[in-house]
């Protein structure tokens, strides 16, 4: 199989895609250990969940992993089930640290790592905020109503903006930051009972007319597959979620050009 390059080192040793996932497999499988210990369901999503159909691993050039979960299982995993995570793990949200920048998602931690990522407009304030991550979206009842979902998801935007701001000003807005997470609570909480769920507002940075939002009896119930020498559940109908999140054509390889990591510059692991 072909390596895929970060980058090379000062040292003329090179850090390869293959080297983060070995260590991203090994803390999916400690965070999947958890999760199924107090039976909270999850599920990969974005280019996690297109390895595990496409490649039944991870994309070989993924430097990421991704995963979701309904948001009320989020808050009973903080309320039950994060404190099982090894000592070598550190949770970071806004529900446990006021420093986390809201406008990204949940993040597992592994201390003693570090990692430098291409995006540096969200860098994260938190003590082992550099380490590698993987990401846990929340996702909420949505609706598919514009009128509906546009208003509170247009807010968020604007908050996100000011978010940012203060954040690469060394300032941390909680007054906003309360708004932002408020927003997205309430408007779950308007659309409760809704056949649709999506990223809750936490997550923005899609398009305000097409977020990502899919049938929720596409996902549930969820289903394992193969990933790497274990397996991990994905939903039900994974190519749903993916034709709004990845392409209608995400089967299919990118181009050579587009093969490569998109996120990490460079590691220590």
């Amino acid at each position: 199989m072909k390596e895929f390059k970060i980058c090379d080192r000062a040292d003329g040793s090179v850090l390869y895609v293959s080297d983060i996932h070995k260590v991203l497999l090994s803390m999916m499988k400690d965070l999947d250990t958890v999760l199924r210990k107090h039976n909270i369901p999850y599920w990969l999503v974005g280019g996690s969940a297109l390895g595990a159909i496409r490649h039944q691993g991870f994309i070989p050039w993924d430097d990421d992993m991704d995963i979701a979960m309904m948001r009320s299982d989020y808050e009973r995993f903080l309320k039950e089930a994060v404190n099982d995570l090894p000592d070598r793990y550190v949770f970071q949200c806004y529900e446990k640290d006021k420093k986390f920048n809201v406008c990204v998602p949940a993040k597992m931690v592994l201390k003693g790592t570090h990692i430098k990522e291409y995006n540096t407009l969200l860098k994260s304030k938190c003590e082992h905020g550099d380490g590698l991550f993987i990401d846990i979206f929340v996702c909420d009842e949505v609706s598919m109503k514009c009128s509906r979902d546009l208003p509170r998801r247009l807010a968020n935007v604007i908050l996100m903006a000011g978010i940012t701001v203060f954040e690469n000003m060394h300032m941390n807005p909680i007054p906003l930051k309360n708004l932002f997470m408020y927003n997205a609570k309430r408007y779950g909480e308007k659309n409760k009972g809704s056949e649709t769920i999506g990223y809750a507002l936490t997550w923005c940075f899609n398009s305000l007319l097409q977020p990502v939002r899919y049938p929720k009896n596409s996902v549930f119930p969820l289903q394992d597959v193969a990933f790497e020498d274990t397996t991990f559940p994905i939903p039900k109908n994974p190519h749903v979620m993916l034709d709004i999140e990845v392409a209608k054509n995400h089967m299919e390889l990118p181009p050579l050009e587009a093969r490569k990591p998109k996120h990490i510059k460079d590691a220590v692991l």
